[in-house]
């Protein structure tokens, strides 16, 4: 599953996971951890709650006493914090990230960090409650929109401060970032080390299957939602390769078929991708041949000219077409017969074939005193049990029963 965070009003440690929680996030899974890591007295509360008319899940943490403590202290819970060890590196990055931005911003070593905005238990509950919905719910990979700041100042325990945050700007470096629609802090340095830590991208929103929506509600009253809002889906797979080519075609009918012949070759050596003829009938019912060269859209005036040159038409229709490709790959193989080259292809449903060079089997063949097609089959069958999968010249078992039975 993917996931994309909307940041237009901003990021913050409760809002993100206030979204997973809404998204489908059990918080009894954190207050478990919390218990067994001996955070007992911490609450943390997600009531559903309203901002500007938009519904959503708000986190709420208390904690009697409110003990202040410094960046090794909450990294020595987390290094022993009973959950997976996916959460629990996500959480111990996101704190490392954010104890080292606050410390280049004030001066100090990183394990002596212990002002509020880290001592706080809201810091520790965001962080890991973070980690640990991403990988409950199994997001693999997350994507943000551009990250909405604020503007203006924020009251903080070392004065006002200009929006953003020293340590949510260092955090910040690399992303796109917005001032947004009102005034004040809008993105904390809590969030910044949450998007710093799992989002992996930002931009719009990639194509998906949307399966579900969680809303995250802050607590300060913006005039507009204050929300983050994570939606979920499965990845829409990109197509599969394709190009642009151009398709000539002129119609023939003076021309022998040896001298055709000739033409259609001079077209391929000067760089159609392909070249074919087609019975046709012209008017007056006159038999003809329809001659089609497939062309790059960068070669197709010059082939056009190489075509009319070579068979004296007096015009070649051109039109453009997008290609689809299966995926494929030219590998060479050592066999009984000799050396050649073979494609190797991915079909639609997942399945891979090999096909030989043709140049390759009719050289082989020659050699050999066989039928081409006899030798593209040996050719083919023994790489397909080398690389252990089908030949395109694979025959299905007959299934038909024997008349005499």
């Amino acid at each position: 599953m993917i996931g994309y965070l909307d940041c237009s009003t901003g990021v913050s440690g409760d809002k993100f996971l206030g979204a997973l929680v809404d998204a489908g996030f059990a918080p009894g899974l954190l207050r478990d951890a919390l218990t067994r890591m001996g955070l007992d007295a911490v609450v943390v509360e997600t009531p559903t709650v309203r901002s500007s008319g938009v519904t959503g899940a708000g986190v709420r943490v208390s904690e009697g006493g409110a003990p202040r403590r410094e960046y090794r202290a909450l990294r020595s819970l987390l290094e022993g914090a009973p959950v997976t060890e996916c959460a629990r590196a996500g959480a111990l990055a996101a704190l490392t990230a954010l104890a080292e931005a606050e410390a280049r911003v004030h001066g100090v070593d990183v394990d002596d960090v212990h002002f509020h905005e880290i001592g706080a238990a809201d810091t520790i509950v965001d962080l890991l409650g973070i980690a640990m919905g991403l990988d409950a719910l199994g997001i693999e990979h997350l994507s943000a929109s551009a990250v909405t700041v604020g503007a203006g100042t924020v009251a903080t325990e070392h004065g006002e401060l200009p929006v953003p945050a020293p340590a949510a700007a260092a955090l910040l470096h690399g992303m796109p970032i917005v001032p947004g629609p009102v005034g004040g802090e809008l993105t904390t340095p809590t969030g910044a080390a949450a998007l710093h830590t799992f989002a992996s991208d930002f931009g719009a929103v990639p194509p998906m299957v949307l399966r579900r929506v969680g809303t995250g509600c802050g607590t300060r009253d913006l005039g507009l939602p204050n929300v983050c809002r994570l939606l979920l889906g499965d990845p829409i797979l990109s197509a599969p390769s394709g190009d642009k080519v151009v398709l000539l075609e002129s119609n023939i009918d003076h021309l022998t078929p040896e001298e055709l012949a000739s033409a259609a070759e001079r077209l391929r050596e000067a760089g159609a991708l392909d070249v074919w003829q087609t019975p046709i009938v012209m008017k007056k019912g006159r038999s003809a041949t329809l001659l089609s060269a497939l062309t790059r859209p960068g070669d197709a005036p010059r082939i056009a000219d190489r075509m009319i040159a070579e068979t004296r038409t007096l015009g070649v229709r051109m039109a453009p077409y997008d290609r689809r490709l299966a995926e494929r790959d030219v590998a060479e193989i050592d066999t009984a017969l000799g050396r050649a080259r073979f494609k190797v292809a991915t079909m639609p449903n997942g399945d891979r074939i090999v096909a030989v060079e043709n140049d390759d089997a009719s050289r082989i063949a020659v050699g050999r005193g066989i039928a081409t097609d006899e030798a593209a089959r040996l050719l083919e069958n023994e790489a397909a049990r080398k690389l252990g999968i089908q030949p395109r010249r694979h025959r299905p078992p007959c299934d038909t029963t024997n008349p005499s039975d």
